[in-house]
């Protein structure tokens, strides 16, 4: 029991200390939405999408969504890690210790999830520094909805990590594969008056209930009640880190 705990810390403590020594890529993941947040932000700021609030201006409606981005890009490329260990034989090292694989994807779920946590709740400072103005009682709730999306997201990328070899065909996959998550998931603009199917296309985006959730938290507007974008996010949640569990326990030395 001590050595698995042990090698949870390890693990995470690996993951924070690769995240705060490469700085260009702290900066790369917090500039590119806060780029997003701030030009869209401002620039559609005179706009008014049927859907949303009159109380709300766009940079208020779209900085939920953002947050997001931010979290899900962090935990799914966490999976690279994986990649690169392999490539550079830690990994190896790591599966042959006499330590049960679980606990390998524990810490490394965990640092992974903490990293993508920093960079929400600094998308989120960004985000009231430009004036959005946050709901002081959903702070904590809306923590609880992007770590189930971090988790979400890193069990994702460890399910496909596990299964792959290349860095760059793993990353091409990703944005492929979160891109439209992303788009479809009200993100930038309401759900309500879009064609069918594309409404559609995202209530079955499963990222719609996590920043719904978000949104709901911070600023008290959604569209699905916050106990259903709970459930969906943790169902979700489960699902991926046993699939990623599952695949990383299966995976080759």
């Amino acid at each position: 029991m001590n050595s698995d705990l042990q090698a949870i810390y390890v693990m995470w403590q690996r993951q924070m200390k690769r995240f705060l020594r490469a700085r260009s890529r702290l900066v790369a993941n917090v500039i590119q939405p806060f780029f997003f947040l701030a030009i869209l932000g401002f620039g559609f700021a005179p706009a008014k999408f049927p859907g949303m609030p009159s109380e709300f201006g766009y940079l208020d409606f779209l900085t939920p969504g953002i947050i997001a981005m931010a979290v899900i890009f962090s935990s799914a490329f966490s999976g690279v890690s994986i990649l690169w260990d392999k490539q550079f034989g830690f990994l190896q090292e790591v599966l042959v210790a006499p330590v049960r694989r679980l606990s390998i994807v524990i810490g490394r779920t965990l640092g992974g999830s903490t990293i993508s946590l920093i960079q929400g709740f600094t998308i989120m400072v960004m985000a009231s520094l430009l004036g959005v103005r946050f709901d002081p009682s959903g702070i904590l709730p809306a923590f609880g909805f992007m770590s189930l999306i971090a988790f979400t997201f890193v069990g994702f990328g460890i399910l496909l990590a596990s299964r792959m070899e290349d860095i760059h065909g793993f990353q091409l996959l990703m944005n492929l594969v979160m891109m439209p998550l992303i788009i479809m998931s009200s993100a930038f603009f309401p759900m309500t008056n879009v064609p069918a199917w594309l409404g559609s296309a995202m209530m079955l985006d499963p990222l719609t209930y996590g920043v719904d959730g978000i949104r709901g938290c911070l600023l008290g507007f959604s569209y699905f009640p916050l106990w259903l974008d709970a459930s969906v996010n943790l169902g979700l949640c489960i699902l991926m880190l046993a699939l990623g569990t599952y695949s990383f326990s299966k995976s080759e030395i």
